[in-house]
């Protein structure tokens, strides 16, 4: 009558528990950002200016202070709602290209770089 048939499974090999996530990397400087390190979500239309639920985007909490020092809200919500924008700005690309080269837990003062009116 019928054979039976066994069919063998093929299980992979048990590798351990999963990688942990990797860090997500800061918008503005492109270095990662971890866990301990001081970050900050930036609104890339602020709130005030109509961005309030709108798209966000991580950033070390030093890159974050540079954006606001750099540039006024209304400037952010006209010319600079996307992190290309910001990472064009010839200031926020020079910080950028300094702060690459500092460790992720890097905090440094950030001047004052436009009046307030």
């Amino acid at each position: 009558m019928g054979r039976s048939r066994q069919t063998r499974r093929w299980t992979e090999p048990d590798a351990g528990p999963p990688p942990p996530p990797a860090d997500p990397d800061c918008a503005l400087c492109g270095r990662p950002i971890p866990a301990d390190a001081p970050k900050s979500l930036h609104h890339l239309v602020p709130k005030l200016k109509g961005g309030k639920g709108g798209p966000t985007v991580l950033l070390h909490h030093i890159c974050h202070k540079e954006i606001h020092a750099t540039l006024s809200e209304a400037e952010l919500a006209r010319d600079y709602a996307t992190p290309e924008a910001l990472r064009a700005h010839p200031r926020l690309a020079r910080f950028a290209e300094w702060v690459a080269k500092r460790p992720p837990h890097f905090l440094s003062r950030v001047p004052k770089g436009r009046s307030r009116r």
